[in-house]
C-alpha cells in the first residue's frame, strides 16, 4: 500500500505540473480518484494494525475529502478549486541544496547524528560540530551540503547553518548600525581576535581603545561592545570597533562635563599621559591638556619630573572650548606668582642661596625658589681669572652662593653676582703694583703681539712685543720666550679701573742706543751678516743683538734683482755706516756698489735723504714686509 501511495504521489506531482494544459475537469476527477483510493486502503486496516502504521494515520487526517456535491460544482466554486490546489502543494516539501533548514535528531551513532530533514533518507552531521551532543527528537537548523555524498548520504553541517545564521545577524546589524557583543580570545599581527560565535572577527589596534594601548594582552579574555565598521561577505570577514562606542559616550560625557564647566574651577584629575610638551588629565569623562608651562612657576624641563601617569592632581581651569571640546589646565595658578613684591624680599646687596639650572656660553642660571632665577654673568663671576665658559668653574645642580646686584620686575630678571662676595684684589693693585718696580712672573700666553705674565694669581700683566729688547727686532714672542719660563718684568703701567698691567722686559737694562751713535758713526765700514732680504731693504746683523737696514726703495728693478741674487741670507758682507737714528732705534747702512752712471745720480739721492726719508722703515713695516715675504716662500 505504501509504495502504491508513493506512485499516486508521483502522478499526482506530474499531473500538477502540467496543471497548465490539463482541464480543470480532469485534475479534479484524477484528485478523487487519488482519495477514493487512499480512503479503501485506510478502511482495509484493522484497528488491531493501526499502531504499527501509525505515521500513516497522520497521513489520513491531513487529507482533506469533498463531498460528490463539492466535487460536481467545482467549476461553479472557484474559492474551492483554488483551495483544493494549495492543499495539494502544500503536501510536497521544496528542500534545496546549499540552504539551511530544520531538521530532527533520528539518531546517534559514533561519529554521527542522523538528521531527518523531510526528505527520502536522513542526513549525516559530524558528531564533533556539536558542543554538547543532541537528544533524540530534537529539532536543529543544518545545512544541506550535497543531497548524495560517495558514500550515498545527506552530507549536513551545523556549524555551517549556525555560521548563515549568525551572518544574517551580523549583516542585520551593519546596516542597521547596531551595537554586538563578543570576547576578545587571543592577539594577532595588528591587533585581536573577537570571539561572535561561529564566526571570528577582527579588532584593529588602533579600534581597542580611544587612548594609545601600550599592552595589548591586558585585553585578552575581556567581553565587550563593539561596532561593526566593515563586513566582507565575499571574503566572509568582519572588522570591528571598541573605540567608536567609546567615543560617542566619551562625547556624551565630555558635553556634559563642558556644560558645568567653569574658568578658575579647580577639579581632581587622573594624570593619563604625559608627553614633551606637557600632561594630558582626565577629569571624569572629558581630558584636558596641562602645558609644560603650566606645570610650575619653576624651569621644568620635562612634565616627568613633576607628574607621573596614574597620579591624581589638583589642577584649575584657565580656559575651555565648548565647540571643540578643549580644555586647559594649570597647576602653578593654584599659588600665588613668586614675583610679586620680589624686590621686598630680595633687596639688592642681599646675599642669597640658589641652585645652578642652566648654563649658557653668557653666564649661568641659577633658582633662589621655585619660578625665580637669577643670572650670573660670565664677567660676575671671578675679579682676577679669566672665564671663558661658566662650566669653567661650575655644574648644573650645584649650590652657590650670590649677591643680588639688580632686579627688573616687569622683564623677571635679577642679575647677581658671585665675585661680589670677595674683595676685588684690583682695588689695591696700585700701591702693590707701583710703576717702575721689578718683579717675578711667570710665562703664561704668548700672542702676536706679545706675552702674558702672571705676577699673582688671576693678576697677569702684559709685555709688548716692542718693550722685549732694545736693539732686536722681535717679530714673535716665542722667539726669545718660552711658555711657563719664570721671568723678571718692569712695571710701566698700571690701572685698577681698566685692570691693567703694563710690563716690559727691555727695561730691566739700560737704554743702549745712548752709546751706539758714538760706537757706529756715519761713514764706518762693518763686516755684517745678511738676516733678510727684502724689496724695500736689506737687512744685516751687526752683532751685539744690533740690526741695520739697507734701503733698497729707489733702486731699478733690474738692480734690486742683481742685490738679490748677491746678498744671499746667512752670507757676510762689508757694509757702511749711513746715521744712526736714536728716536726710532734704526742704524741706516749702505753698500758699496759698482753702479752705472743713472744708478749714481740715485746714489747720491739714497746717501742725501732728508730726515723724513730715512725715517720711512719703522719696525712695523719691517715686520709686515718679513709676513708678506714669508707667504711668498
Amino acid at each position: 500500500m505504501t509504495d502504491k501511495h508513493e506512485e499516486n504521489k508521483k502522478e499526482s506531482k506530474m499531473l500538477n505540473d502540467d496543471s497548465s494544459n490539463l482541464d480543470i475537469k480532469e485534475q479534479v476527477s484524477n484528485e478523487e480518484e487519488i482519495i477514493n483510493h487512499d480512503n479503501m486502503a485506510i478502511n482495509k486496516i484493522d484497528s488491531n494494525s493501526l499502531e504499527e502504521f501509525d505515521y500513516l494515520s497522520d497521513s489520513v487526517l491531513e487529507i482533506k475529502t469533498y463531498s460528490e456535491e463539492e466535487l460536481l460544482n467545482i467549476n461553479k466554486n472557484e474559492d474551492i478549486e483554488v483551495e483544493i490546489d494549495e492543499d495539494y502543494l502544500n503536501t510536497f516539501s521544496e528542500i534545496r541544496e546549499k540552504e539551511v533548514v530544520t531538521g530532527t535528531v533520528v539518531g546517534i551513532n559514533e561519529k554521527e547524528v542522523l538528521i531527518d530533514i523531510g526528505f527520502k533518507a536522513e542526513g549525516v552531521v559530524q558528531k564533533n560540530e556539536f558542543i554538547e551532543t543532541p537528544e533524540i527528537g530534537q529539532d536543529i537548523d543544518v545545512y544541506i551540503h550535497t543531497f548524495e555524498d560517495r558514500k550515498g548520504n545527506i552530507r549536513l553541517s551545523k556549524e555551517k547553518a549556525d555560521f548563515q545564521k549568525k551572518w544574517s545577524e551580523l549583516t542585520h546589524s551593519y546596516e542597521n548600525e547596531e551595537i554586538i557583543k563578543g570576547n576578545i580570545t587571543r592577539r594577532i599581527k595588528g591587533g585581536m581576535v573577537v570571539d561572535l560565535g561561529p564566526i571570528q572577527a577582527f579588532l584593529p589596534g588602533s579600534q581597542i581603545d580611544i587612548k594609545p594601548v601600550t599592552d595589548f594582552d591586558e585585553f585578552v579574555g575581556v567581553e565587550s561592545e563593539f561596532k561593526i565598521v566593515k563586513l566582507n561577505e565575499l571574503r566572509q570577514n568582519v572588522v570591528l570597533s571598541r573605540k567608536a562606542i567609546l567615543a560617542n559616550d566619551l562625547q556624551e560625557k565630555r558635553q556634559e562635563a563642558l556644560g558645568h564647566m567653569e574658568v578658575g574651577m579647580v577639579l581632581d584629575g587622573l594624570v593619563k599621559n604625559i608627553t614633551d610638551f606637557g600632561a594630558f588629565i582626565d577629569l571624569g569623562g572629558i581630558d584636558g591638556l596641562l602645558h609644560i608651562t603650566d606645570i610650575s612657576w619653576g624651569r621644568v624641563n620635562h612634565p616627568s619630573e613633576k607628574l607621573k601617569v596614574g597620579q591624581t592632581i589638583k589642577v584649575k581651569v584657565i580656559d575651555f572650548d565648548v565647540e571643540k571640546v578643549r580644555v586647559s589646565l594649570g597647576i602653578k595658578q593654584l599659588t600665588p606668582e613668586p614675583w610679586e613684591n620680589l624686590e621686598d624680599k630680595y633687596p639688592i646687596g642681599t646675599n642669597v642661596e640658589g641652585k645652578i639650572v642652566n648654563m649658557m656660553n653668557y653666564g649661568a642660571f641659577v633658582e633662589l625658589e621655585e619660578g625665580v632665577e637669577g643670572l650670573i654673568h660670565i664677567s660676575e663671576i671671578s675679579w682676577i681669572k679669566h672665564i671663558k665658559h661658566p662650566s669653567d668653574m661650575f655644574k648644573v645642580g650645584d649650590d652657590v652662593k650670590a649677591k643680588i646686584l639688580s632686579i627688573d620686575i616687569n622683564e623677571k630678571k635679577i642679575s647677581l653676582g658671585i665675585k661680589q662676595l670677595q674683595e676685588n684684589p684690583w682695588d689695591t693693585i696700585e700701591s702693590k703694583y707701583q710703576t717702575g718696580s721689578t718683579h717675578d712672573g711667570i710665562v703664561r700666553n704668548l700672542t702676536q703681539f706679545g706675552a702674558f705674565i702672571e705676577l699673582e694669581e688671576g693678576i697677569d700683566g702684559l709685555v709688548h712685543i716692542s718693550d722685549m729688547s732694545w736693539t732686536r727686532t722681535i717679530r714673535h714672542p716665542k722667539e726669545i720666550l718660552v711658555k711657563g719660563d719664570k721671568i723678571k718684568v718692569k712695571v710701566l703701567e698700571v690701572s685698577s679701573e681698566d685692570h691693567r698691567l703694563s710690563l716690559g722686559i727691555k727695561q730691566l737694562e739700560e737704554d743702549p742706543w745712548e752709546n751706539i751713535r758714538s760706537n757706529f758713526s756715519s761713514g764706518k765700514v762693518i763686516n755684517a751678516k745678511v738676516v733678510k732680504v727684502l724689496d724695500k731693504g736689506i737687512i744685516f746683523d751687526l752683532g751685539d743683538e744690533l740690526e741695520g737696514i739697507v734701503p733698497l726703495k729707489r733702486l731699478s728693478k733690474e738692480n734690486k734683482i742683481i742685490i738679490k741674487d748677491k746678498y744671499i741670507e746667512g752670507s757676510n758682507f762689508e757694509v757702511t755706516v749711513q746715521e744712526v737714528d736714536e728716536e726710532y732705534k734704526k742704524i741706516i747702512l749702505m753698500l758699496d756698489l759698482e753702479l752705472d752712471e743713472s744708478e749714481e745720480n740715485n746714489k747720491t739721492e739714497l746717501t742725501n735723504e732728508t730726515e723724513t726719508d730715512k725715517l720711512e722703515i719703522p719696525k712695523e713695516v719691517i715686520d709686515k714686509i718679513e709676513e708678506e715675504e714669508k707667504k711668498k716662500k
